[in-house]
């Protein structure tokens, strides 16, 4: 695919996402047009809440290298960013400099186009698999670019003309030699079941689903991705299904339902959530991959106080 095609099939999937406008200078230098305070105006939160790119924009400018440094004024530690892999590579290294200086760590990436529309990995066919091999090679480079350790993929559509069990057979084969480029990096691909009325027809829709590949596949190099607003949608119980799931998951997101915007704005009872996340010592990121549920920067900041009143409570030890 081109990369025009990429960008349109991330922004499908991801319709929510803000565009972040981005100038001809700041994609050349990364020079953020909002220059940020350079310190820690706020207490830091304290799981890895990750915003991306345009959910701050109005406040801090569109400028990619600004919007980070507001993220890290507000107290964000992380940031996740689905099209990393499609900017400049100036711009990749321009933001990976500024997340270093604020001390934020990088989420996921996308690390493919190829399976997106396509009964891809499912179908076994060796030409796609070798397609899908060489993004992932390619996806490496970018993650070392920019401080990743995780990148996130989706297996492709269902294949209708064959059984799920020679379907399951295929992309698990498809993800042993994957996991064996990722294992040498120390990186991670996380594998994210995906609901059945954002998503129809996607091989990959459920936790348990997602867990059994990745113990069939045994790599530290494949894990799971659990979306929490998908997997309220496809099939609820989510406290019971994050415990059966949790030695093989390695990064969540987030996103209230109905809406698909910050917690509070919807049925899921974040603070819970969050609360048992953190009791289970889990250390990774959550990516924020919602919306904002009002417009302009009354919305922006509406979206920080959700997490400052959803945020874990940390008891001090004596």
């Amino acid at each position: 695919m081109t990369n025009k095609t990429e960008n349109k099939t991330m922004m499908d999937r991801r319709g929510f996402i803000q565009k972040a406008g981005l100038t001809a200078g700041a994609m050349a230098t990364g020079t953020p047009s909002f220059a940020g305070t350079g310190r820690q105006d706020h207490q830091q939160f304290n799981l890895k809440y990750a915003p991306h790119l345009g959910m701050f924009a109005e406040t801090a400018g569109k400028d990619p290298v600004a919007q980070l440094h507001f993220m890290a004024d507000q107290g964000f530690t992380a940031f996740e960013d689905n099209g990393m892999k499609n900017k400049p590579v100036e711009l990749q290294k321009a933001m990976a400099k500024a997340m270093e200086s604020r001390g934020m760590e990088m989420g996921v990436f996308v690390a493919h186009s190829i399976a997106w529309n396509d009964a891809n990995l499912a179908s076994g066919d060796e030409e796609k698999r070798q397609a899908f091999l060489k993004e992932i090679e390619e996806s490496v480079e970018v993650a070392k670019r920019v401080n990743a350790t995780c990148m996130t993929v989706v297996p492709g559509l269902v294949d209708l003309r064959q059984d799920m069990g020679y379907q399951t057979a295929n992309v698990i084969e498809t993800l042993k030699q994957a996991s064996a480029i990722l294992e040498p990096h120390g990186l991670v691909m996380v594998l994210e079941p995906l609901n059945f009325y954002n998503h129809p027809g996607l091989f990959l829709s459920k936790a348990a689903q997602g867990y059994q590949i990745c113990k069939a596949v045994d790599s530290p190099a494949c894990k799971i991705l659990f979306d929490i607003y998908h997997q309220q949608i496809q099939e609820g119980n989510l406290l019971p299904n994050i415990e059966k799931c949790w030695g093989e998951i390695a990064y969540f997101q987030i996103g209230d339902n109905p809406g698909r915007n910050e917690p509070t704005t919807g049925e899921i009872n974040y603070k819970n959530i969050f609360q048992y996340i953190h009791s289970r010592g889990f250390e990774g990121i959550l990516g924020m991959e919602h919306g904002n549920s009002m417009p302009g920067k009354e919305g922006e900041q509406a979206v920080i106080d959700a997490y400052r009143s959803v945020d874990v409570v940390v008891e001090e030890k004596d």
